[in-house]
């Protein structure tokens, strides 16, 4: 894992489309559930998430409506998550968590973005605490581990989604990363909504690929 990690940076089109508001949000995460269904999905999650008429419309192309997102978290539990952690959550999170309190689909090698009530420092939770126990016993990971006791987990699956309170934008947003254990690469992002949306662009890659 010694001298593995590799921080990049993303698209500067990420940063200009990325999503703030709520119902900035709600638009964009729709669009993205579309994109999932035609890009994304496999034929056993289709079959899960959509009847026989949406299956038909999706084969002949056409538009399928279908959130797959949460219910919105009211204000009072994004409040009661900040007051938990001692932070107050950047604006494009906060935003997210009012539109959709989490979300499963994602084309991307985490299993989801957590709730509010379940968003929680990295060191704090049990994946995270053996990441971060592995990475110190090797020297040369000082500055990744550093990274992992000060940062807020966001996501997680095989890699992990993870918010620095100590690296703010003017605009509030704090840097986001997505870590991958296995290669030990930090790609960075300037904000969560930045790293939500790369995925949704990478979506729209897979599909060109797969149609070459």
């Amino acid at each position: 894992m010694t001298g593995m990690s590799e921080t990049t940076g993303p698209e500067e089109n990420a940063v200009a489309a990325a999503p703030t508001t709520p119902q900035e949000w709600r638009g964009f995460l729709e669009r993205y559930g579309e994109r999932y269904l035609k890009n994304a999905a496999d034929e056993d999650e289709l079959d899960d998430l959509l009847d026989e008429d949406q299956l038909d419309a999706l084969e002949r192309e056409e538009r399928v409506e279908l959130w797959l997102g949460e219910a919105p978290a009211r204000e009072e539990a994004v409040a009661a998550s900040e007051e938990r952690l001692g932070v107050r959550f950047p604006p494009t999170l906060r935003g997210f968590f009012l539109a959709s309190d989490g979300w499963t689909h994602l084309d991307t090698w985490v299993d989801g973005v957590h709730p509010c009530g379940r968003v929680s420092w990295m060191r704090d939770s049990d994946a995270g605490r053996s990441v971060t126990e592995t990475y110190a016993s090797i020297p040369g990971n000082e500055d990744d581990v550093q990274l992992f006791r000060r940062s807020l987990e966001i996501a997680r699956g095989e890699d992990f989604w993870l918010l620095d309170p100590t690296d703010v934008g003017p605009d509030g947003e704090w840097a986001a990363y997505e870590f991958a254990p296995k290669y030990g690469d930090t790609t960075k992002y300037p904000s969560f909504s930045a790293l939500f949306y790369s995925e949704y662009e990478s979506m729209d890659e897979d599909g060109d690929d797969d149609e070459d």
